[in-house]
């Protein structure tokens, strides 16, 4: 999501009273990449050895690479090895309101990308290639304009779970829509909590993970819960004190070589000078 639309709405007193971590924060690596327009970055892919990566940016645009990792195991390198446009079905490259890529998921060797502005998800034989149009619910059209579809997740079936940034009201759960043989349905909802607003999600292990964050005027909180896929079982698995980091948006569940379950996230820095694009490794247990 694009940083015009957040809001600092409660006392930052109040939100700087953030609970301690729920898990291990290994490190972060600020990612300074040198070409005309880079940043915005808000979908993050990775292999199953947490180094192959893909990151999408909500202007419209893709990366493909691979990280370095530190004897920790936090990132500590980023090599670029393939970077382009998303496209329109027609083969075009996206413009204005279409280009406002913000979640990403693969499934086999196709690639699934949600969109806000014009809400929809779209299929993508390969990262450079035009998608096939899939199908959007009338749901889909409700959505507010600039807090639309924040998340998408696919379990290792093929299953695709979608979720809104915003469920519409503070006291209204997330609705989750799923996708699988060729129908959207919502079977599930999500408990929202206080300020926080879903910013990514993904599926490991038989459980949806879900990324939130929270906005004040002097920065940035982050939580990640993680559910069945029925919506049940809530746990939380971290929580970052105020400012600790900068917008989380993508994030990826993986098992490292010693077998503990960690998560790597990637902040969108808005295009903005003051904010910076960072992948953030936590383990998880």
């Amino acid at each position: 999501m694009r940083l015009r639309s957040l809001r600092a709405g409660a006392l930052i007193a109040a939100l700087a009273a953030a609970p301690a971590l729920a898990a291990d924060y290994l490190g972060s690596h600020t990612w300074r990449p040198n070409w005309h327009g880079a940043g915005g970055f808000s979908a993050l892919w990775l292999g199953p050895e947490g180094r192959d990566f893909v990151a999408l940016s909500d202007r419209g645009s893709w990366v493909r690479g691979q990280l370095s990792r530190d004897a920790a195991g936090a990132v500590s390198g980023v090599e670029v090895q393939a970077r382009g446009p998303l496209l329109h079905s027609t083969g075009r490259r996206l413009r204005g309101y279409e280009t406002d890529a913000e979640a990403i998921a693969r499934v086999g060797d196709t690639w699934f990308i949600a969109f806000e502005g014009i809400h929809r998800v779209m299929r993508h034989s390969a990262l450079d290639a035009a998608p096939d149009r899939m199908p959007r619910p009338e749901a889909f059209l409700g959505l507010q304009e600039n807090a639309g579809l924040e998340a998408l997740a696919a379990a290792p079936d093929g299953t695709l779970y979608a979720i809104p940034e915003r469920s519409g009201r503070i006291d209204r759960p997330f609705p989750c829509w799923r996708f699988r043989d060729g129908v959207w349905d919502q079977p599930f909802t999500l408990r929202r909590d206080g300020r926080y607003l879903v910013a990514g999600a993904d599926v490991f292990e038989g459980r949806l993970y879900l990324l939130e964050r929270d906005f004040a005027l002097i920065g940035f909180r982050t939580r990640l819960r993680s559910f069945d896929l029925t919506g049940g079982d809530e746990r939380l698995e971290m929580e970052s004190t105020l400012g600790q980091h900068d917008n989380l948006e993508g994030l990826a569940l993986w098992r490292d070589v010693a077998g503990r379950r960690r998560v790597t996230f990637l902040a969108d820095d808005n295009l903005r000078a003051l904010q910076r694009t960072e992948f953030v490794d936590y383990v998880l247990d």
